[in-house]
């Protein structure tokens, strides 16, 4: 037997794998505890490569090539999401919920952090889109970022995603409600994830994924990784004064300010605050960044404080 796997899901210190041969079997955590030095909270994720003894016991994790990750406030800790993946998938819909492009700016800012590719697809484009809309996609486009338009209700840009995501493991990141679970049904038929409707009072969708998944795709050579529905992305792993740096319009701009370590708020000769009143950085991505820099610090203030 190959004593190499990798990890679909886990519960419990009980978890799914995946061999070589397609074979799909249950393993147990040896000792409920892997030596590592990192990831108390979650050593093992989907996507992370294991060793399995004879009796079917998990004894070590591969190394890993990246891992993507969101800041766990009940935990106080980071916590990893997906592990070994080529690209991020972050996906958004222009209605119910409505379009919420801050969400993408924080897993854009997510991904970059943990330096894994990505893309933004964009679900329910089933008409024109708003032009407040076609803006700020077209200023990702702009920044870098491939943006997929799709309709999984009606089919459009499923092809030019399904090459996308050929032969590549891609983590699926998205708010509750947009149309992550019924992106896999179509994708993959035989998956049968759990499709959530979305609250109409509250234009939130409600939570189906509660733990991270990965499905193999339509030859041995993809994958699909499905993260669970979060209404917003921590981000209080990342320094303040460091943030600016996962703000790639903020590059050519932050050699110019004034002051060493300029978080780009106020201080005086601060090229970027003056590229943004010049019109070169988007309003909105700017009022994104202020908005995580005055959370980031904040939670850091109170962590020290304790």
């Amino acid at each position: 037997m190959d004593n190499k796997a990798m990890i679909l899901w886990g519960a419990n210190n009980i978890f799914s794998l995946i061999f070589s041969d397609g074979s799909i079997r249950e393993a147990r955590l040896k000792g409920k505890v892997l030596a590592l030095d990192d990831e108390p909270h979650n050593p093992l994720s989907p996507g992370d490569y294991v060793q399995v003894d004879e009796s079917g016991q998990i004894t070590h994790r591969c190394p890993r090539t990246n891992a993507f990750h969101r800041w766990n406030k009940k935990r106080m800790g980071m916590q990893t999401l997906a592990a070994n993946i080529d690209q991020v998938l972050i996906m958004g819909c222009v209605q119910s919920p409505p379009f919420r492009p801050r969400f993408i700016d924080r897993a854009l800012l997510c991904a970059q952090y943990d330096d894994i590719q990505s893309l933004v697809v964009i679900n329910k484009v089933e008409g024109p889109l708003s032009p407040q809309v076609q803006e700020r996609i077209g200023d990702f486009s702009r920044l870098g970022y491939p943006v997929i338009p799709i309709s999984v209700h009606t089919g459009y840009g499923l092809d030019e995603l399904a090459r996308v995501l050929h032969q590549k493991t891609t983590a699926f990141v998205g708010q509750s409600g947009v149309g992550k679970s019924s992106l896999l049904n179509t994708l993959l038929p035989d998956v049968g994830a759990k499709i959530g409707d979305v609250s109409e009072k509250y234009q939130r969708g409600r939570h189906t994924t509660t733990l991270s998944r990965c499905y193999p795709g339509p030859d041995s050579r993809t994958y699909f990784i499905d993260t669970p529905g979060v209404r917003e992305l921590d981000v209080s792993f990342i320094e303040p004064d460091q943030l600016g740096f996962y703000f790639p319009e903020f590059e050519e701009f932050r050699s110019e300010c004034a002051i060493s370590g300029c978080t780009h708020n106020h201080e005086p000769h601060c090229r970027v605050e003056q590229a943004f009143e010049d019109g070169l950085i988007h309003e909105d991505r700017y009022e994104s960044y202020l908005r995580i820099l005055e959370e980031i610090t904040y939670a850091r203030k109170g962590r020290y404080s304790r």
